[in-house]
């Protein structure tokens, strides 16, 4: 399945008029206007293939993982904080949002062993457990005696945690507060990165907006929904794309 190049959404960085059509990504993790499929990152964006037979074939040999995991299908949805990497050419990439796009940025293979999710929303299992039902569509399971006790449940929804990959044990955790750093990753405001400065209605995540205040003490409000933590005092992950 294909869909006409000139109608792709402004988050896939590829030029509009070489060709009419371009591959449509799966189904997925990510919503088909949030991901690149991978055909499309190893041909037009990392120049590995000139055609799109070329990089299903690159595909096909099995040199190409996503959080850790190999990935045949050219059509696999890349989306927010996935991690792309090729340890053939010991590449490693980070997907992030920039000037309203999502880019690759170079990270080192130490980096690559780390992801950044978000907790979307959370669910009580009948065991007593707690669901952390994550950004990029994956679920952990939080083992507590009581679900239902703030001490025992110590996640929030808008929180980002940070995994190891590819077997998503949790490493740390980045609060959703004033004074963390967070990244836009929709809306006019996409890509901008900065200081939480104030969070309006903390207890909505939909209806919930965030401040965010730059390096050069400049302002972007949006809704809490596209706001996401990348760190406590300094990023977690590098901001420079490829």
């Amino acid at each position: 399945m294909h869909m006409k190049r000139l109608g792709v959404s402004k988050h896939i960085p590829v030029k509009k008029k070489e060709s009419k059509f371009i591959v449509c990504p799966a189904a997925g993790p990510h919503a088909k206007r949030e991901c690149i499929p991978l055909q499309i990152i190893l041909r037009d964006i990392l120049k590995y293939a000139d055609t799109a037979k070329e990089a299903k074939k690159i595909l096909a040999h099995g040199d190409v993982f996503v959080d850790g995991t190999k990935k045949g299908d050219h059509k696999y949805p890349v989306g927010l904080m996935d991690v792309v990497s090729i340890p053939k050419t010991k590449e490693y990439f980070r997907v992030i949002a920039k000037e309203g796009k999502l880019v690759l940025a170079t990270i080192t293979k130490e980096k690559a062993e780390r992801k950044l999710v978000r907790i979307n929303n959370k669910t009580t299992i009948k065991t007593g457990a707690v669901q952390l039902n994550l950004h990029d569509g994956r679920n952990i399971t939080i083992v507590v005696k009581d679900a239902k006790n703030p001490k025992e449940d110590k996640y929030n929804t808008g929180d980002t945690i940070i995994i190891s990959l590819p077997d998503q044990k949790i490493e740390k955790q980045l609060e959703m507060k004033e004074g963390n750093m967070a990244m836009i990753t929709k809306g006019k405001h996409a890509g901008v990165t900065g200081k939480v400065k104030i969070i309006i209605n903390p207890s909505g995540m939909e209806k919930g907006k965030i401040v965010i205040e730059t390096d050069d003490k400049k302002e972007a409000t949006t809704l809490k929904s596209y706001a996401f933590i990348i760190g406590e005092k300094t990023p977690e992950i590098t901001l420079e794309n490829k």
